[in-house]
């Protein structure tokens, strides 16, 4: 059949069969052309082909999608940036692409560990980089001192039992955050301000709520873990920023106002570099943190008798607070009071003492969950022995009923409560993993494909009028099997190729069904040729 295509100004007629796939289509067009096509480590030049309003993939045959005698393609040439580095997140276990010039790759360690801040939100104190032979990257030394090469991987490894309670910052759970504080009172502190500050660059609500009740400052560093409170000259320049600074990075508004509100010396609090609030806003484009920090630099604050300007305001308020920090120290000294690390305080010396940045799980470093511990039943000699002695002759004349009734061994009862106890936590893994990659399905695509829901009834097909005995365990075998080798439930598969034919937005929506058919069809007939399916056909990765 013939079919055009439309590039850059030009429209060409070519002659193609029905059953060609999209790649060798666009292998005639590059010839025909004359298009110079390139893929490196930087970077790859390619083409794309559109049908209807949908961008075609290689493995689609033209009839599958509906192309037929005299359809127009439009062809286009794409150029694609290939990530510089890698970053492999050890807590939420998904890799984060770095998109910067190559120049990258001969600066400084810290200052890549500051593009990762902005990029996932952990302030630069609680995690360390690692090459993939596992060597722990110092912030003083250069990419190239590592042999950092274009599109390495490098792994983010954060403190030894820290990885729940991040999980939960991320998310915004607060009863996971607390679940896992530390009982350390310095170290304490410190995850209450880590956990403002990624509250606040996430937009969490009630997280940030909860952190500024238990006494945390928006305006006050997030600073070290108390570990490495000693060693001033090696640490990175943004341990100094503060929550208020990761809400404006972020442009995280109603967090911006809630930090004010609490505190009007968020406005000139300044990180590392000497830039205000504002300053961070302008220089990330956000325009509304800028108009609102605008309204507010230019307010005043009225008493009874007079109005100060806000920056007035608050150099008075600075004063003040400088005053009194400064007569409560000299009260401490005159007390003789230790401050900082004290004699027996974990010290944490980089190269010389053990690592304790390797993503341990919170219960994998001696913690106990008080949730979990459960009340054990005493052995059951220890409760014989405390009985008090009977006499024999009673003992003879004892039914011997009694003797038939015998308990198992302990050690017996504990393996069988062991495996049902495994059975039950597996068939709930099983369940949950099912729900929850239904409801991952139904969040990426139930929005643009409604469908009925599903039947209540006892039968999952519809029934047959000349139905055999065995057509039911057929019909089940056959979906239990396509579950097996696709990864994907019928279901599951229909919502896929719906939401796919749903991309050609010129075509009606009979048209689009028509091509959901022909893909669904498609997807069958490959794993009986192929073996499964490939591996543009899986299902999309969600990105957090």
């Amino acid at each position: 059949m013939r079919i055009f295509v439309a590039f850059e100004g030009s429209f060409e007629p070519f002659d193609v069969s029905a059953d060609e796939t999209v790649e060798a289509v666009k292998l005639m067009i590059k010839d025909h052309f004359r298009i110079p096509l390139s893929e490196d480590k930087q970077g790859r030049r390619y083409l794309e082909l559109v049908y209807a309003g949908a961008a075609l993939r290689n493995s689609w045959s033209l009839a599958d999608v509906g192309i037929s005698f005299c359809s127009t393609l439009k062809c286009f040439v794409k150029e694609e940036d290939k990530p510089t580095l890698y970053i492999f997140n050890a807590v939420t276990q998904k890799m984060m692409p770095i998109m910067e010039n190559i120049s990258l790759l001969g600066k400084k360690v810290s200052d890549l560990r500051t593009l990762v801040t902005l990029r996932c939100g952990f302030p630069v104190s609680v995690y360390c980089l690692r090459t993939p032979t596992g060597q722990e990257m110092y912030d003083c030394n250069t990419l190239g001192d590592y042999h950092t090469d274009m599109g390495m991987t490098l792994r983010l490894d954060v403190w030894d039992g820290w990885k729940e309670f991040l999980m939960g910052c991320l998310l915004g759970q607060k009863l996971e955050v607390q679940r896992y504080l530390s009982k350390e009172g310095p170290v304490l502190k410190y995850q209450k301000r880590v956990a403002l500050y990624i509250a606040a660059f996430y937009g969490y609500i009630e997280l940030t709520e909860w952190a500024l009740k238990q006494g945390v400052r928006p305006h006050e560093a997030v600073g070290v873990h108390p570990y490495r409170a000693w060693c001033h000259e090696a640490l990175h320049a943004d341990v100094s920023k503060c929550p208020i600074h990761a809400a404006v990075e972020a442009g995280q508004l109603l967090i911006l106002k809630t930090f004010v509100n609490c505190s009007v010396l968020c406005l000139e609090c300044k990180n590392a570099a000497g830039q205000t609030p504002l300053a961070i806003a302008f220089k990330h484009k956000h325009k509304d943190c800028v108009l609102y920090l605008l309204s507010k630099m230019w307010s005043t604050i009225s008493f009874l008798k007079i109005s100060v300007p806000m920056r007035i305001y608050i150099k008075i308020k600075q004063w003040i607070l400088r005053a009194q920090s400064r007569s409560l120290h000299k009260g401490q000294l005159c007390k003789s009071r230790v401050f900082g690390p004290k004699v027996g305080a974990t010290v944490v010396v980089d190269g010389f003492t053990t690592p304790q940045m390797t993503s341990k799980s919170w219960h994998k470093t001696g913690n106990q969950d008080s949730q979990s511990i459960l009340s054990k039943i005493p052995p059951l000699k220890a409760r014989t022995a405390s009985k008090k002695p009977v006499d024999s002759l009673t003992v003879s004349q004892k039914d011997t009923r009694e003797e038939i009734l015998t308990f198992p061994p302990l050690a017996e009862a504990n393996k069988l409560s062991d495996l049902q106890r495994y059975q039950q936590q597996y068939q709930k893994k099983i369940i949950a993993t099912a729900r929850r990659k239904e409801r991952l399905v139904k969040n990426k695509y139930l929005p643009q494909i409604p469908l009925p829901p599903v039947s209540k009834v006892g039968y999952s097909h519809p029934s047959f009028c000349y139905a055999t005995p065995s057509a039911d365990f057929l019909l089940r075998s056959s979906l239990e099997s396509f579950s097996k080798h696709s990864g994907r439930t019928p279901r599951e598969n229909a919502i896929y190729c719906l939401a796919v034919a749903s991309a050609f937005k010129e075509k009606r929506w009979l048209q689009q069904l028509e091509i959901a058919r022909a893909l669904a069809k498609k997807s069958i007939s490959k794993l009986t040729t192929q073996g499964g399916l490939t591996a543009c056909e899986n299902l999309p990765e969600i990105v957090l």
